[in-house]
């Protein structure tokens, strides 16, 4: 695997689609057990896809499934788009969240079947802020273990995750150049990039 991907291909290819900066706002009901135990959950699902033996495809509805299930999706995909956002209606908005969806899964998917044999593991958790903080190793065959952090909130109502920090690179600025120079190719039309989404990734 050392000789298929670089550094920063590996940790570029973690869950991290999901990716986002710290936002403000209180994490009123939610606490440091039921974060960790959030992302227990959802690491535990990501091992389980990744080791399954099962197909591309099948991959990739498993992993769109764990992201609407335990990320705040609707977050995710605003905060990738900014403010180019904040004028769009509503049926925009809802298209292109629910082609970031899809884009962000098989995105992150089709990396993730280099991962076999790996496993991520939580080690602890923590306030941090106005969120809570979770924090995992990855261990993958290969390579040295590295630190995956996670932050979750209930911004929503829900306890989600909204970022994901691996080894002090926060996945979202990544995502948001991305889009962002994709909506600037298609002149800020929120539709056109809508379309592209659904074939990229």
């Amino acid at each position: 695997m050392a000789s298929k991907l670089s550094r920063r291909q590996v940790l570029a290819a973690l869950p991290a689609g999901f990716a986002l900066v710290a936002v403000p706002g209180a994490a009123t009901a939610l606490n440091v057990a039921e974060a960790r135990a959030l992302i227990d959950r959802a690491i535990g699902e990501v091992n389980g896809v990744i080791n399954s033996g099962t197909s591309e495809a099948a991959m990739f509805k498993s992993f769109e499934a764990i992201f609407v299930r335990y990320a705040d999706v609707r977050y995710i995909a605003q905060s990738a788009l900014g403010p180019a956002g904040r004028g769009a209606s509503a049926s925009v908005m809802n298209a292109y969240v629910k082609a970031f969806q899809g884009y962000i899964s098989r995105k992150y998917g089709r990396r993730f079947r280099e991962f076999i044999g790996s496993t991520i593991v939580v080690t602890d958790a923590r306030p941090l802020k106005s969120f809570y903080e979770v924090i995992s190793v990855a261990n993958m065959p290969g390579w040295a273990p590295f630190e995956v952090r996670w932050h979750v909130f209930d911004k929503s109502g829900k306890n989600l995750f909204f970022n994901i920090i691996i080894e002090g690179v926060n996945m979202l600025a990544a995502e948001r150049t991305e889009i962002g120079a994709m909506l600037d190719r298609r002149r800020g039309d929120i539709a056109a990039l809508t379309a592209d989404l659904r074939k990229a990734g």
